[in-house]
């Protein structure tokens, strides 16, 4: 299968490893993976400021981009953006007068899926360890970021595959289904309430124990992690993609920093 990948603004400026380690877990498989030029926001937080108008040629960018491009399926390691597209892009080209826009979104957004959803829902994929050779010995526990579990209606598709990983001690996170308090500018623009709930995230995430909080979303992830780091808690943050692409002969080492942790494949070892 010849699968787009669309990498998302906060994973090819934060994270880009994370878009390799989804490429690596894809090409694993034995798909093609192939990156429409072009690319670039979903229009998220613009359309969460109220900025419409300016949400418009995102949009239309992104139609562009992922129409033109010759593929099977899209893919994006982030609910979030993937939720805007169905959600929020056809909204704003009708707001916008666009109706033909409007519908070529929802054409892209059809067919473009959440990582998780891509593995489960179209490849099959229900066993980590078995299926793509996943390695991580460490504690983890989990948190579902809400655009997954509310728009997406993701399940546990993730928390699925993360507990199917060879080697990993899981831990459920209590309270799991509280929003973090990122919410895009939300974090901005009411910074007070958005440090209330990154606190009480935090307690949460160290009754369990565990040594990494995972989840899908790199923008949760980076909130979650950057409170944690202010306030010295010993607990890193890894995208479910990044543990899912580590494996015995490439392991994903935790003790440094997780965008730059995944290193290029030895010569002949498993992708």
């Amino acid at each position: 299968m010849r699968i787009a990948l669309f990498s998302t603004c906060i994973v090819d400026a934060m994270y880009p490893k994370v878009a390799l380690a989804t490429v690596r877990v894809l090409e694993r498989l034995g798909h093609e993976v192939v990156f429409p030029t072009g690319q670039g926001c979903c229009s998220q937080m613009h359309v969460n400021s109220g900025y419409l108008a300016d949400a418009l040629p995102v949009v239309r960018n992104h139609v562009k981009a992922f129409s033109t491009a010759d593929y099977d399926v899209a893919v994006a390691p982030s609910g979030s953006c993937v939720a805007s597209l169905g959600h929020q892009q056809p909204m704003v080209a009708r707001v916008g007068g666009d109706e033909l826009l409007a519908k070529q979104a929802a054409e892209v957004a059809e067919n473009t899926y959440e990582l998780s959803q891509l593995l489960v829902d179209v490849l099959g994929i229900t066993d980590a360890a078995e299926q793509l050779g996943s390695y991580f010995p460490h504690s983890v526990t989990y948190h579902p970021s809400c655009h997954g579990m509310r728009l997406l209606r993701l399940g546990d598709r993730q928390q699925d595959l993360i507990s199917s990983v060879e080697g990993i001690d899981f831990r459920p996170l209590p309270d799991a289904e509280e929003c973090c308090g990122f919410g895009g500018t939300f974090s901005m623009k009411n910074a007070d309430v958005s440090g209330a709930m990154v606190e009480e995230k935090i307690g949460n995430i160290t009754t369990t124990g565990a040594q990494a909080c995972t989840g899908g979303d790199a923008s949760c992830l980076l909130h979650i992690g950057g409170a944690m780091s202010r306030r010295t808690v010993e607990v890193r943050t890894v995208h479910f993609a990044e543990i899912l692409a580590s494996t015995r002969e490439n392991p994903l080492d935790i003790t440094g920093p997780l965008e730059l942790s995944i290193p290029a494949p030895a010569k002949g070892s498993a992708r």
